[in-house]
């Protein structure tokens, strides 16, 4: 069992930055993938980006690529994702997940203002 608690967001004006932090429970084994979604009000869960916890391989969206950076520090077994230039369409709760397992976090909330 993992268990993910996201910390990080907050409110913003746009262009602006904000680092996000999922910490897990347990050490995160090497063949695990996590990943970051987010859901806009009203949306469905949107794939952010993902990361191979042994390899660092990552992929992201073709919304956030080039402004956002997902990251792993696996001696503290916690996921990041460094959010710059962010727009107000960036809105959102912001989960981590790790598989397999689906493993959820209950999501932290990311606000932009224009």
């Amino acid at each position: 069992q993992v268990q993910l608690v996201e910390s990080g967001g907050g409110l913003v004006q746009a262009g602006e930055s904000l680092r996000l932090a999922c910490a897990a429970s347990v050490r995160i084994p090497s063949g695990y993938i996590m990943r970051w979604f987010r859901q806009a009000p009203g949306k469905g869960r949107e794939f952010v980006a993902r990361i191979t916890w042994s390899t660092a391989i990552t992929t992201y969206a073709d919304s956030v690529k080039a402004r956002f950076t997902i990251s792993r520090d696996n001696t503290k077994n916690t996921l990041y994702l460094q959010m710059n230039s962010l727009k107000p369409e960036d809105t959102a709760v912001y989960y981590c997940n790790a598989d397999p397992g689906g493993f959820w976090g209950q999501g932290t909330q990311v606000t932009v203002s224009s």
